[in-house]
């Protein structure tokens, strides 16, 4: 079993920048990959980073690269999303999974954060 929380969400202006935590806890969390996905209002649920075990294979989705960085800090059981140059169209809740694969497919996570809203206005 894994648990995940997330954290950071909020309301900002297009351009600025928010920091998403997910505090993982359970047995050799450090062995799961680690991926962010967000979903808005009447929308699919969409891979945005994730970064594989022992912090490797960081990815991003094209939507997210150039702006978004990826980490994880093993020894506080957290993997970080640091969003940078925000717009509007990154308005969505937000999730952390875990999973043993580092995999853009969601049926590929098995464990599921409860999300955190972040909204970017114009």
């Amino acid at each position: 079993q894994v648990h995940l929380a997330e954290s950071g969400g909020g309301l900002v202006q297009a351009g600025g920048s928010l920091r998403l935590s997910c505090v993982a806890s359970g047995r050799i969390v450090s062995m799961y990959a680690i991926g962010w996905f967000r979903q808005a209002p009447g929308k699919e649920r969409t891979f945005v980073a994730v970064i594989g075990q022992n912090g490797f294979s960081p990815s991003l989705a094209d939507s997210a690269n150039g702006r978004f960085i990826i980490s994880r800090d093993n020894a506080k059981n957290t993997v970080y999303l640091q969003m940078n140059s925000l717009q509007p169209e990154d308005t969505a809740v937000y999730f952390c999974a875990a999973g043993a694969l580092a995999s853009r497919r969601l049926e590929g996570f098995h464990y599921w954060g409860q999300g955190t809203q972040v909204t970017v206005s114009s």
